[in-house]
Formats: structure tokens, C-alpha cells, sequence
């Protein structure tokens, strides 16, 4: 199983890739739908990506309640 640390760059990583920032500009307290636009269709697709790479399954009860980059790394950390 990957390392906790690992899983927040990870997570990190897809953030930045998914929204179209640098990964040096996405902080865990970044507000995923204000700060990065994450739209539907992009949340979707942030989703899919952290699930196949981390290996895991999101339930949509979970991923429902993701506000923050930080909600996110929680979740799967």
C-alpha cells in the first residue's frame, strides 16, 4: 500500500493536472469548485484518475462532501 505521503502528491498531482494549474500552486486549502474551478464534469474525471491510481473506490456520498484539496487528501490518506 502507498505511503500517506505519496497519496497526498498523488492526489496533488491530479488537482493540478485536472484544473490546469502548476502543481506548485495547489495548496491544501484551495476551495476545489472557487479556487480551482472544478466543474462537474472535471470533478468526474479528478475522481476516476485518483481512483485508478491509488487503486481505490470514492463512494459518491464521499465525494459529495469534498469542498477542499485538503477533504480530498483526508479522505484518502
Amino acid at each position: 500500500m502507498m505511503e500517506e505521503m505519496d497519496r497526498t502528491e498523488t492526489v496533488l498531482d491530479v488537482v493540478a493536472e485536472v484544473s490546469g494549474r502548476n502543481r506548485s500552486e495547489v495548496t491544501l486549502e484551495q476551495d476545489l469548485v472557487a479556487d480551482l474551478e472544478i466543474d462537474s464534469p472535471k470533478a468526474l474525471q479528478l475522481l476516476v484518475q485518483i481512483e485508478e491510481k491509488l487503486e481505490i473506490e470514492i463512494p459518491d456520498e464521499a465525494a459529495a462532501r469534498f469542498e477542499k484539496v485538503r477533504d480530498l487528501v483526508e479522505f484518502v490518506t
